[in-house]
């Protein structure tokens, strides 16, 4: 199985819980979020449980940022075999509120940070002949409510960019692309929602009824990819709660 992966929005939620797990699994992590002191924290979790994991303060908007994260991963560990680009924005709004700021800020990390990280690993794992890409959408990128607009553009953006490349990978390039689409899920992501309308929309959609997905439920997905052989090729799941109807 592919032993390194680096690991965006690594520093909580969906990202935290893969670094663990796969940390678990024996792989080595490179973690990679703005937050060192949660960073920090995680790294010394894996290594008291026996795994192997470091991390980089890093901006995925930033080209030179995801860049200098791949070049550190190489100097630390050798190669990278997996790049899993989780770090993603929510702040779900109504178009009238014209949140031309916070639409600016998910463009940049939702769609620009994922093609930043996949621009960073591609001619290394080109070199190599093999390598997995994993980027995470989100159901919103299949279907759009209101509010989503916005974020389920940047999302669909995403499903696009991954199938894109996995059409023009050569046949005998031994790089894998995979597209995860989590439904509800637990997140810090609703904390970036600054229009104050929006908890009717989620009720209304069922937010009291759904039991959300804890992100252990997508870690443990992403393993999934990750540990098929090297001549499958997982190229687009979507999980959702089984209680989520509406999406």
């Amino acid at each position: 199985m592919s032993n390194v992966a680096i690991i965006t929005g690594a520093s909580s939620g969906m990202g935290a819980a893969t670094a663990e797990l796969l940390a678990k699994n024996g792989m080595k992590v490179m973690m990679a979020a703005r937050r060192e002191d949660r960073l920090k924290k995680l790294q010394e979790k894996i290594r008291q449980g026996g795994g192997e994991a470091s991390y980089k303060v890093t901006d995925v908007t930033s080209r030179t940022d995801m860049e200098t994260l791949a070049e550190e991963t190489i100097e630390t560990y050798g190669k990278i075999d997996v790049l899993i680009n989780n770090a993603g924005l929510m702040p779900l709004s109504f178009f009238n509120k014209l949140k031309v700021d916070e639409w600016d800020r998910m463009i940049d990390v939702n769609i620009k940070g994922v093609l930043y990280g996949m621009a960073a690993v591609y001619k290394h794992m080109e070199e190599r002949n093999e390598g997995h890409i994993i980027n995470m959408a989100s159901i919103a990128g299949h279907v759009i409510f209101p509010t989503s607009s916005i974020y389920s553009a940047t999302k669909h953006a995403v499903r696009i960019l991954t199938e894109g490349m996995r059409q023009e990978l050569r046949a005998d390039q031994n790089i894998r692309v995979t597209l995860i689409s989590p439904g509800a899920i637990e997140t810090e992501l609703y904390q970036t929602i600054t229009d104050k309308d929006i908890p009717g929309v989620i009720e209304k959609l069922g937010g009291d009824e759904w039991k959300q997905l804890e992100p252990m439920a997508i870690a443990e997905t992403t393993l999934f990819t990750i540990q098929q052989p090297q001549h499958v090729a997982i190229n687009e799941l979507i999980v959702r709660p089984t209680t989520q109807k509406s999406l």
